[in-house]
């Protein structure tokens, strides 16, 4: 579970992150990320978007906990102040919690060499 201290929950941020951030595509999940540009104390936010094309609501649940599951292993990852949104793709509903896990941290290192690059 992923603690609340780190959870996205403002549709703003989803937005600003999504527009300004750096993505990274995967088979089954898409990562946008934003990096903190000042000096902060505030903890890194992760959201998550998962659609229903991801399968009926039983099925976007159970993608949802993997996600948060996987997502707290990346949070050493993260500096402080980032935020992150994972997009759920329609092939997530079929893969493991091993390959999303796998996903998520190729993902989280690809945009932290873009984002480094922006810099």
């Amino acid at each position: 579970m992923l603690p609340a201290q780190y959870r996205m929950t403002r549709s703003t941020d989803f937005g600003i992150t999504v527009r300004r951030g750096v993505r990274a595509a995967q088979p089954d999940i898409v990562v946008h990320a934003l990096k903190s540009s000042e000096a902060t104390t505030e903890s890194p936010k992760i959201g998550l978007v998962v659609a229903k094309s991801v399968g009926s609501a039983v099925q976007r649940h159970r993608v949802s906990r993997v996600l948060r599951h996987v997502a707290r292993g990346v949070l050493d990852e993260l500096g402080p102040g980032d935020k992150v949104v994972i997009r759920a793709l329609p092939g997530s509903n079929a893969a493991t919690s091993s390959r999303l896990d796998e996903e998520l941290r190729a993902a989280v290192r690809r945009v932290n060499s873009r984002a480094g690059a922006r810099r």
